[in-house]
């Protein structure tokens, strides 16, 4: 016979985290996924792009601190699309200047509105004292503070 586990998953934080963005980014998903077919990586390469302008792979995965490999795939599929261009770097030969191009400032701008739209959406669960303590909590916990 097992003893009852006293340890209650429902309120381990890093369980609690990941579950909250899980739940958080699917009406988001539906939006970038169902408009443009793209895969999380993607919207967050794009954003990347969007909101800092001309960057490396390697910028955009300190940033958003992904793998390199899944960049590697957004980019290319993100180029297929040509929503940007890809350049050698002068200086570093091993790396590209990634940039939007006007097909993909247009998505950005887009999806930018929807998601300002959604993330109002999600706020309403909140008091505005409790949204901004939420983000200053999330973002000390990402290190972003």
């Amino acid at each position: 016979m097992t003893e009852k586990d006293d340890f209650d998953l429902r309120n381990f934080m890093p369980f609690l985290l990941n579950l909250a963005a899980e739940q958080s980014s699917l009406g988001f998903q539906r939006t970038y996924k169902n408009r443009y077919g793209m895969l999380r990586t993607e919207w967050r390469v794009l954003f990347h792009l969007g909101n800092y302008g001309e960057m490396t792979a390697k910028d955009i995965g300190e940033r958003a601190v992904m793998h390199k490999t899944k960049i590697s795939r957004a980019v290319a599929k993100l180029s297929q699309r040509r929503y940007l261009t890809r350049t050698r770097d002068e200086n570093d030969r091993r790396s590209e200047r990634l940039t939007l191009t006007p097909a993909g400032l247009a998505v950005y701008r887009e999806l930018r509105q929807e998601a300002e739209a959604y993330e109002a959406q999600l706020g309403k669960q909140f008091t505005t004292g409790e949204v901004a303590l939420m983000r200053m909590m999330l973002r000390r916990l990402a290190g972003l503070d």
